[in-house]
């Protein structure tokens, strides 16, 4: 099975890119006999690390872009962040709300993101030059330290640090960073102040203004509603104290913001429709106040004190003329829908330790703390508005036996008190109460061969939201969701020359979800009763010490949905089969190469529609050079879409991008 689905993407891979020939560290670090990204074939959890080099390199203009060659991850009109966002393994964002409340954004810690906004995409409003790195959890297994319902998986993003540019020594440091894009005249600029006036102190400032007009597909057709201007800021201290600097403080804010004029009201297309246009302004921000205790020699304590507040403003405000339906009885819900002020308000404080120790065989690393949140959204004409309080406990234990085997149990109880605004009408000022008992249990063993196997299961639920006060019986019935996880990795070097390494991971998953309130079907509108989602996640990768090096990766899914009357048909937000193919070659620490495939089979979109089977390529290369003029100098070029194809990914609602050029500039000084 496996050796037939890694044949049946690797044809899929070669097939898309004939297809399209037919169609006509911040300082810049590279590291010979490694591939472009570790795969992370020490743990049971399906997790994927991008680091800042891939961050660097991948010159994305979105969060999303950066993490799509994630396997299992799929996006909707991932290349502006705005009517965007990011599907994991069928959950997610879809076509109709930005997000599900299935995959779940942290930065820094920070529950980010909003609730089922109709039409408006709201998962990672934020810019990729804020961060250093991204890790993404695919499924329940890791996740119960980080939330309750999470089916389809966490994005975790980490800011820069001044630490990170100034190598942890007093002094300044500052670094620019140029890009530019070819494909809608896109240009960005970030700018980054460290300061470290002692080794116990630290700051760093961060402005970054990235810009795009709209973009031109495969067939040089316009990509309307694809323009943007983002500008974003970060400002992050730390202050280290104690004896052997045991104690940290660290305070961060974080903000981005867009201003949008007479552009459509559903973010998801490409032109006005029925609900017209209207003026936008978007603003999210992050504050992040964190304590921090790891004595020496005490390896029962490493406490992470984690204070933070997010907030994501939506106003709009209809453009007069602009719906085809004004004047008719359907408009003063249209008119509902385009003048209102979505405003979410997320403060979670997260008491976490982390514990070293020993019971006879076993040795643990216990994760364990308390998490307090509160949830505020304000009262629209199109939405309700509310409160959702909410209090866990978890604790995830990695229980080590031997030099072979781990066991990692996980535990989350969290309770609720969910309420509507006073001052609206029944049943939307009604409160409620709810709460759930999560967990899941993962193994892994490994021999001595660097050969490992794994497998686990998990049980989650997701507990009533804001947006559904006034459908009673949701506000009662928690979304339950069960996942199975089967695999197996290897790791191990000098396997066909000396100093190769050779890295595979592949991961069978089967997840269920039941008592859903997130999906509905048929007239009148019922909530479905059952999804099956099952898939096979590949990774692989392949360097030598010449600087040779082959990453892979697979994503082969599917889904099916039951209806309240039992008829089964195909899952809805069911992503393509996918597979991604890099190819690369590092000229000592001066020089890296790579091309890469990346092909998707056809399939149906959410709305029933066939699309397409695709192919694109793309070049890469990084030149750092080490002596001269221009050493310290980092250059970064790109072509995406060699070979300009017109295509549409089964999830989005528009065409993806032409072919784009795209070359950066960057030095620390």
């Amino acid at each position: 099975m496996i050796l037939l689905g890694t044949a049946s993407c690797l044809s899929m891979i070669a097939a898309g890119g004939w297809a399209q020939e037919q169609d006509d560290g911040f300082l810049g670090t590279l590291v010979l006999g490694e591939s472009k990204r570790e795969i992370q074939t020490d743990t049971a959890v399906p997790v994927t690390n991008i680091d800042q080099e891939e961050i660097n390199e991948r010159q994305a203009n979105t969060v999303a872009e950066l993490i799509d060659s994630v396997p299992g991850v799929s996006l909707v009109n991932g290349s502006t962040p705005q009517g965007s966002g990011i599907n994991i393994r069928g959950f997610g964002a879809n076509s109709t709300f930005g997000t599900d409340q299935k995959v779940l954004i942290l930065v820094d810690g920070a529950t980010t993101g909003a609730e089922e906004l109709y039409r408006i995409g709201n998962q990672l409003f934020t810019d990729p030059q804020l961060y250093k790195s991204v890790s993404v959890v695919r499924g329940t297994v890791g996740s119960f330290e980080y939330g309750s319902g999470v089916v389809g998986g966490v994005v975790q993003l980490e800011t820069k640090d001044a630490s990170d540019l100034t190598g942890g020594e007093p002094g300044f440091r500052f670094r620019q960073t140029l890009e530019g894009y070819s494909n809608g005249n896109g240009f960005a600029s970030s700018s980054i102040l460290a300061w470290q006036p002692n080794t116990q102190t630290e700051f760093l400032f961060n402005y970054t203004y990235r810009d795009q007009g709209d973009q031109k597909d495969g067939d040089g057709d316009t990509i309307g509603n694809s323009s943007f201007t983002l500008p974003s800021v970060l400002a992050k201290g730390k202050y280290s104290f104690g004896d052997n600097l045991e104690h940290a403080i660290t305070a961060s804010w974080n903000r981005s913001t867009s201003e949008e004029r007479d552009v459509p009201y559903d973010s998801f297309s490409t032109t006005a429709d029925s609900f017209g246009n209207v003026d936008r302004d978007i603003e999210t921000q992050i504050g992040i106040l964190r304590f921090q205790y790891q004595p020496v020699e005490n390896d029962l304590i490493d406490l992470d004190v984690n204070l933070s507040y997010s907030e994501q403003s939506i106003k709009s405000a209809y453009v007069p003329g602009s719906s085809s339906l004004e004047g008719t009885p359907f408009f003063p819900r249209i008119r509902a829908l385009a003048d209102a002020t979505h405003n979410y308000e997320t403060t979670k404080l997260t008491i976490k330790n982390t514990s070293y120790f020993q019971t006879g065989i076993a040795s643990h690393d216990l994760r364990a703390g308390i998490e307090f949140i509160n949830r505020e959204r304000l009262d629209a004409a199109s939405a309700p508005g509310g409160t959702d309080r909410r209090i866990s406990v978890f604790a995830v234990d990695d229980v080590q036996i031997g030099d072979q085997l781990t066991i990692t149990p996980a535990v989350r109880y969290e309770t609720q008190d969910i309420k509507g605004d006073d001052d609206t009408a029944a049943p939307f000022n009604e409160s409620y109460d709810n709460n759930a008992l999560m967990g899941g249990l993962s193994a892994r063993y490994e021999f001595n061969s660097g050969f490992a196997i794994f497998g686990g299961g998990a049980y989650t639920e997701s507990l009533p939201i804001i947006d559904d006060l006034g459908t009673p019986l949701y506000m009662t019935q928690p979304e339950k969701s069960r996942t199975w996880e089967a695999g197996f990795s290897y790791n191990r070097g000098d396997v066909i020359a000396e100093g190769d390494v050779v890295r595979a991971k592949v991961n069978f998953y089967e997840t269920t979800l039941w008592d859903i309130t997130s999906y509905v079907s048929g007239r009148p509108s019922r909530p479905l009763s059952e999804v099956v989602t099952k898939g096979v996640e590949i990774e692989a990768s392949y360097a030598n010490a010449g600087g040779f090096y082959v990453d892979f990766n697979s994503n082969i899914v599917t889904g099916t949905e039951t209806s309240s009357t039992g008829v089964e048909s195909r899952w809805r937000n069911e992503p393509s089969d996918s597979a991604r193919l890099t190819l690369g070659k590092r000229f000592g620490e001066t020089l890296d190469v790579s091309w890469e495939i990346f092909g998707a089979r056809s399939g149906t979109d959410s709305r029933g529609a066939a699309t397409a089977g695709y192919g694109v390529n793309a070049l890469r290369a990084t030149y750092l050079p080490q002596e001269g003029v221009f050493e310290g100098f980092e250059v970064r070029a790109g072509i995406e879409n060699i070979f300009d194809k017109n295509y549409r990914p089964n999830l989005s609602t528009r065409n993806s991008s032409g072919r784009n050029f795209k070359l950066s500039l960057a030095k620390t000084f």
